[in-house]
């Protein structure tokens, strides 16, 4: 199973990619070694943009697999790094995001007991992972991503805000290294950066609680201010289709979000 960098990232995420403030590719760190198998970065924001056909500033840089698509997914969006804290905190982090990623709307959705156990897949520079853990006082955020920078920063910035409930995981090319008896995984802007995602979501339900939540929060298809060309995008139907295929099954969903589908799966409803 492969989950590569949003969602990041978290994320966002990311989150990538297409991030909102997210600068063209020309300027895009280089990529020589892919990690096929990230918790990736939240990659939320997908910038605004300057790209000419859809108006989204996201570098893609060229699959070193030579890999085409897979499951509608273009690899250069799978394989793409984000390993640059200050730089894509900037961008995750943009106070502009909050106007359409609507993330308190996004957390009363959860419906998260203060109690609870909760995995940010792909969470970048924590734009989630740190609201989560306030909605979860007497429980436990993992905030998951493959870039150990990213993670110093996350852990930092927690660190800073008092939140003590903020565990970071650093995630394996081939293993998310989930905890098991899980809430709820959250993963934000990054479904559509995942490889192989039937095989790693049947990995996820394993780490789940059977009461326990998968949300899916990405792209919507279509021209947008915010995110990837539609090239790069999974349609919700897409997403829908491979979880079932995973195990899950569609519980709720949320549909206020400008831009974006909130999907929530169980293995059972």
């Amino acid at each position: 199973m492969k989950l590569t960098a949003a969602a990041v990232t978290l994320g966002a995420v990311a989150a990538a990619c297409g991030c909102a403030g997210q600068p063209p590719a020309t300027t895009a760190p280089p990529t020589s070694a892919p990690p096929p198998g990230h918790a990736p970065s939240e990659h939320p924001a997908h910038a605004p943009s300057e790209h000419p056909a859809h108006g989204h500033a996201e570098p893609h840089p060229p699959s070193p697999r030579g890999e085409g698509t897979q499951h509608g997914h273009h690899a250069a969006t799978a394989n793409h790094r984000f390993e640059d804290p200050e730089r894509w905190a900037k961008v995750f982090d943009d106070p502009k995001r909050d106007a359409w990623q609507r993330p308190e709307s996004v957390l009363d959705f959860l419906k998260l007991d203060a109690s609870a156990r909760v995995a940010d897949l792909g969470a970048g520079t924590g734009y989630f992972s740190v609201r989560l853990a306030k909605r979860v006082p007497q429980g436990k955020v993992y905030a998951v991503d493959i870039e150990p920078k990213l993670l110093e920063h996350l852990a930092q910035r927690a660190k800073q805000a008092g939140l003590a409930n903020v565990v970071t995981v650093l995630a394996s090319p081939d293993d998310a290294k989930l905890p098991s008896d899980l809430d709820l995984v959250l993963v934000v802007d990054t479904y559509h950066h995942i490889s192989e995602r039937v095989p790693y979501f049947e990995a996820v339900a394993k780490r789940l609680k059977p009461t326990g939540r998968l949300v899916i929060v990405d792209f919507r298809l279509g021209d947008l201010p915010v995110g990837p060309p539609d090239e790069h995008k999974i349609s919700q139907d897409q997403a829908h289709t491979e979880l079932e295929a995973a195990g899950f099954q569609l519980c709720g969903e949320l549909k206020s979000l400008p831009y974006q589908y909130v999907l929530s799966f169980g293995t059972t409803c």
